[in-house]
């Protein structure tokens, strides 16, 4: 996708926006709600047209194709799934759709449904099937049909938090032995994550950073990607040389924009030690099982800390307590001036 705008009315949805996907790669497109991930997509799809830009696939522009003719497949947050079929007939349609014979229809169908985990559920109709099933069989469905892209578009958001997790590792297991090229729209920053080759964050109809996971989180761009991607503590930074000091320690530092004097710390790389004579204190405690999470006031700062519980030191609410950023952290991202 090159160059493509996008307006409804005054409000721009897609400003410039390109972005390129390689072959078998899975990109997904963070962002909040009206940040135009969603908008992409139905352009990518063919659903919308846009106003200017071109969409390529292959080195074919088919920017003006219609979507039908793309071949594309698609998984969207509702199943719409055929109520009087079986999942097995579901996933039948797609492949009586290219007029499949009838021995690749069920070659096809046997592998997918195998792939899937839907083998024991087959022949059940979705009201029979949980969320998770029925959303195994919309994408058993859309690989059915051999697509030459594959879009999902919020597909686990109407599903409980367990299933959400379990299905999104089975999509990346999915995607990775079919080995077709996706495209993922989410607003949910871990599943994004937890199984893109690249992550897309967007803002305001602009792709603001794209990057492997790691390195996205590891080193935003910006103050909008340090913020949207995880927790972040915006903590002042005085300049040290060629360093930056930040929390009593003097590191090396990389600024994002000219000027900029806060530095991007994530709470797992804040220490904190229980001291009776320490400057700050503890505000709340939560256990999050292998992590306990700290809410310290520092000095009229907020700052959040994650500590490994089997290594917190046991500080309770009202305590006074050191911050101080860890020994193992050899370098910072300064966000803002």
């Amino acid at each position: 996708m090159s160059g493509i705008r996008k307006e409804f009315g005054s409000t721009v949805a897609l400003s410039d926006f390109t972005l390129e996907i390689e072959s078998g790669e899975l990109v997904c497109l963070l962002g909040p709600s009206g940040c135009g991930k969603t908008t992409a997509l139905r352009i990518l799809a063919g659903f919308e047209k846009a106003d200017s830009g071109t969409v390529t696939v292959g080195g074919e522009d088919i920017t003006f194709v219609p979507t039908p003719k793309r071949q594309f497949g698609m998984v969207f947050q509702e199943y719409s799934l055929f109520p009087n079929m079986t999942g097995r007939e579901n996933v039948e349609f797609a492949l009586k759709l290219r007029k499949a014979g009838s021995a690749e229809r069920k070659d096809t169908i046997d592998r997918l449904l195998e792939v899937t985990g839907l083998t024991q559920h087959a022949d059940k109709y979705p009201h029979q099937m949980s969320g998770g099933q029925r959303q195994r069989v919309a994408l058993a469905r859309a690989l059915a049909s051999n697509p030459r892209v594959l879009l999902l578009d919020e597909p686990l958001s109407a599903l409980d938090a367990k299933v959400r997790d379990s299905l999104r590792e089975e999509i990346r297991r999915v995607q990775r032995e079919i080995g077709v090229t996706t495209l993922f729209v989410t607003h949910d920053q871990h599943e994004a994550l937890a199984i893109a080759d690249r992550v897309g964050v967007m803002s305001h109809g602009r792709l603001e950073q794209i990057d492997p996971p790691r390195a996205l989180y590891e080193q935003p761009d910006s103050a909008f990607v340090a913020g949207f991607v995880g927790t972040v503590n915006r903590i002042p930074a005085q300049a040290d040389g060629d360093r930056w000091r930040v929390l009593n320690r003097s590191v090396p530092g990389t600024p994002t924009v000219p000027g900029a004097t806060l530095a991007a710390i994530r709470p797992e790389q804040i220490a904190v030690d229980v001291d009776a004579a320490g400057d700050d204190t503890v505000r709340e405690v939560v256990f999050l099982g292998p992590l306990t999470r700290l809410t310290v006031d520092h000095g009229g700062t907020t700052l959040i800390a994650d500590l490994l519980t089997s290594e917190f030191g046991g500080a309770a609410t009202g305590d006074r307590v050191r911050v101080r950023l860890r020994d193992d952290v050899d370098e910072i991202v300064l966000i803002e001036g």
